[in-house]
């Protein structure tokens, strides 16, 4: 019983920490990558409020999970059981449509990019942030920095660029053929490659965490099943 009461006390201590990561990666997020994510057309912009609300509710439930085992509450622990079995199911659910619809995840990246393009001039929000990702990645462009030739706000400075694109902050010339100044990668293609490279980190930190939760799950309900027949036993001789 006192293994199981410490076991569930470190693990909830393990959760709470994690629910607080989740809370400052959200808030930076929300802070430094509101803006780029904002050019996403396919919903992207909630993924920091939904960090921030789940971290928030890890918190809690943590601490309520080791009060629970502190004070061997019996229903709190299995609230807390069922709390953890639900981000545990949410979290698989959410990972599995992550990897069954990256390709839709990545062609709205990428319609964003282009409307974006598109509406550069127009929507000095949009226009930021776009500007903000090419200086930040070393891109231009969608595709790359032909892309800006043939936009609307290309054509207006007969077939330029924007000063974002150069590779050196003084400037550069941003119309071709001279355009050996400009980043000639486009930022759909390092966006891809940063987060393909960084699939295999984020898939075992995910795998991690559910292994986590599991063994949480088990603690919580193994410790409310043995608290009545311990009540019991304690009753019995009287």
């Amino acid at each position: 019983m006192t293994a199981l009461k410490l076991s569930l006390m470190a693990f909830s201590l393990v959760f709470w920490a994690a629910g607080l990561t989740m809370l400052i990666v959200g808030l930076w997020a929300k802070v430094a990558l509101g803006s780029y994510l904002a050019l996403s057309a396919n919903g992207c912009p909630s993924a920091p409020a939904v960090l921030l609300a789940t971290g928030a509710a890890v918190l809690i439930w943590a601490f309520l999970g080791c009060l629970g085992a502190a004070t061997e509450h019996r229903g709190l622990l299995r609230a807390y059981g069922a709390f953890l079995t639900a981000v545990l199911a949410a979290g698989l659910t959410a990972g599995l449509s992550a990897l069954l619809y990256r390709r839709d995840v990545a062609q709205g990246f990428r319609e964003g990019l282009r409307r974006a393009l598109l509406a550069y001039g127009e929507d000095e929000g949009t226009a930021d942030a776009l500007d903000a990702l090419q200086r930040a990645l070393s891109c231009c462009g969608v595709e790359s920095y032909r892309d800006w030739l043939a936009s609307p706000w290309g054509l207006r400075q007969n077939g330029s660029v924007p000063l974002s694109c150069c590779r050196a902050r003084r400037g550069c010339q941003r119309r071709p053929p001279g355009a050996r100044g400009l980043h000639r990668d486009g930022c759909f293609g390092k966006v891809s490659a940063f987060v393909s490279a960084n699939m295999f980190y984020l898939a075992t930190a995910a795998l991690g965490l559910a292994l986590l939760q599991l063994v949480g799950v088990v603690l919580a309900c193994l410790l409310a099943a043995r608290i009545p027949a311990r009540l019991m036993g304690i009753a019995a001789p009287r």
